[in-house]
């Protein structure tokens, strides 16, 4: 007597295994959503740390530390802040860049070479930092000098327009602002510190996060987006005149 198969013929275990994959798909894209929103969060405290940290640094000394180099291990680059000059990765007329001085600031948990990362955890995801350095009221070096703020006066700093830029879009910007007042998030920041995001170091290009990149005095601080030609995943958070004094005047280092 002749007994039917009762297995499980090629085009069924097709199907079964096209099937599990679309549920497996289909929970493994929020997944990845989760984790990518979770990254992001843990960031923006990474960020808000070391903004905290400067605003202690500078409450102590009266001056902004100088960035670290790439060979610095974490401490600031060879700094004189009787003359506020820095040894930074970029130095220029109006700004030094570089990387957060974590060793310097205490800060921690740091990489091997002493640099902060931020939550995506790659070699190429160290903190950047840059600080104004543009003369004011005819002080050189204002933000990273001995008494450098005390003898610009509030004021002075306040009216400054050649500090840092942060604009919501990079579209339009030059070397020395955004496109239009109206793109403006500052006009006048005198630090900036930054993660470039999961897809550092290369990011997404033109037009916003190139811009971060371009060792100028102009940030960008666009919607987090994944679309091709206007991709930006950077971090950015900075601190502007009022922050600053709010700190120095109770400190007892301003007025």
């Amino acid at each position: 007597m002749m007994h039917k198969n009762s297995g499980f013929s090629l085009i069924e275990l097709a199907i079964t295994v096209f099937i599990i994959a679309l549920i497996l798909g289909s929970l493994l894209v929020p997944l990845q959503s989760q984790i990518r929103s979770r990254k992001l969060d843990e960031t923006d405290r990474i960020l808000n740390q070391a903004r905290e940290a400067l605003l202690g640094y500078v409450s102590a000394n009266g001056y902004f530390p100088c960035p670290a180099s790439g060979a610095s291990n974490g401490q600031e680059a060879s700094p004189n802040h009787g003359t506020g000059t820095c040894n930074a990765s970029v130095t220029f007329a109006t700004a030094l860049v570089g990387f957060l001085p974590s060793v310097t600031l205490q800060l921690n948990p740091v990489d091997g070479s002493g640099y902060l990362l931020d939550a995506w955890g790659l070699p190429q995801s160290r903190i950047r930092y840059a600080v104004a350095n543009a003369t004011v009221n005819g002080i050189t070096n204002p933000f990273t000098r001995t008494n450098g703020m005390r003898n610009a006066a509030m004021a002075n700093i306040q009216g400054a327009t050649t500090l840092l830029f942060v604009c919501r879009t990079g579209t339009g910007v030059t070397a020395t602002g955004c496109a239009a007042a109206t793109d403006e998030l500052s006009d006048n920041a005198i630090a900036v510190i930054w993660s470039l995001g999961e897809n550092a170091p290369t990011g997404g290009g033109a037009p916003h996060e190139d811009k971060n990149l371009n060792n100028t005095r102009v940030f960008v601080q666009a919607p987090y987006s994944t679309t091709a030609g206007s991709i930006f995943d950077d971090q950015l958070t900075w601190i502007g005149p009022p922050m600053l004094f709010n700190r120095l005047i109770a400190a007892g280092q301003l007025p």
